[in-house]
């Protein structure tokens, strides 16, 4: 497998040029392979790119860095990157039943984190408005102390993290819509009053988390949607609970964990929404961004594990998140 035919640095001279949107991604993404018939396979980022890249060839791509300690140890315990970045990996290391590590995979969760981290200081720093980060492993399962359900580090949670203690900020709401509830980002900030979690995610699947009834200091809103829910159930439970808590919050920066597996062709989840329900919700969290953020959204691929869902779900939502006022 080739592992570098979509991934480049972006020339210099094309920074100014994408006021919008940019992708961030890195080859080392592609490298992490968990064995044969694991789910989360390096061939779910290799769709991405390639959908991206014939469906939105008008975008500039970035290499990204590796994230630092010090910005992992915001929100992950030292044993925990440790147990990542520091214990020897030949052959493959399971971390749990379904987390497991090849000798390339430390790499892949830094450059996932230095994915969000970098994408948030180029939209601090005004040149781009909103970003999407093409990476592997996914992060949203993994809580400070945990690597679990495929992830390792959380990049999201690094990156509201970074956000509050780098950039000053005071209102940052992280948006999931994976099909699994993301346990491991509400348990990082479930007492943490500046950042706001909001996840749609399917009722019976794995982790098991996500009631309603979860409200941390006031800053946790769950909708657990039953299996079988098509396209209207969800655009309704957004339109009626989720959307009008979000625009409450006034965030001025938005997270989203863009898990595609709530798609019909999942093999891994029981919900039936379309490429069409993901561009309708990411248009509606951008018009929030724009009235409450100045528009400042870094998106980072999560879940979804059918290759034909992946490559329509991440056309629609990047296409969605690139569109200019």
């Amino acid at each position: 497998m080739t592992l570098t035919p979509f991934f480049f640095p972006t020339p210099f001279f094309l920074f100014f040029l994408d006021p919008v949107l940019r992708i961030f991604s890195h080859p080392a993404c592609l490298a992490h392979d968990p064995g044969p018939g694991h789910p989360e396979c390096p061939e779910r980022l290799i769709a991405v790119a390639e959908a991206l890249r014939a469906g939105l060839p008008e975008l500039t791509w970035h290499e990204a860095p590796q994230a630092l300690r010090s910005q992992l140890a915001r929100v992950h315990d030292a044993e925990l990157i440790a147990l990542v970045l520091d214990q020897p990996t030949s052959g493959l290391r399971r971390l749990d039943a379904d987390t497991v590590m090849s000798a390339q995979s430390a790499d892949a969760a830094l450059r996932a984190c230095g994915a969000a981290v970098a994408a948030l200081d180029a939209i601090m720093a005004g040149r781009i408005e909103r970003a999407f980060c093409a990476v592997r492993p996914p992060g949203h399962h993994a809580n400070a102390r945990i690597a679990m359900g495929f992830c390792l580090f959380n990049a999201v949670a690094v990156a509201a993290a970074h956000a509050l203690e780098t950039h000053g900020l005071s209102r940052v709401a992280i948006v999931d819509f994976d099909v699994h509830h993301g346990n491991g980002t509400q348990d990082i900030f479930a007492s943490e009053e500046r950042v706001m979690y909001l996840s749609s995610h399917q009722a019976t699947a794995y982790p098991g988390t996500g009631h309603v009834y979860e409200r941390g200091v006031g800053n946790l809103v769950n909708a657990p949607l039953p299996a079988g829910c098509d396209g209207a159930l969800f655009r309704r439970t957004w339109r009626e609970r989720l959307l009008p808590a979000l625009a409450q919050f006034r965030p001025q920066l938005l997270l989203l964990s863009a898990g595609f597996d709530g798609h019909r062709l999942d093999p891994l989840a029981d919900l039936n929404l379309e490429a069409d329900d993901f561009a309708w919700l990411t248009g509606e969290l951008v018009a929030i961004a724009r009235r409450s953020g100045q528009g400042r959204i870094v998106s980072s691929l999560e879940g979804g594990y059918s290759l034909t869902a992946l490559r329509e779900c991440a056309v629609a939502h990047v296409g969605a998140l690139a569109q200019a006022p």
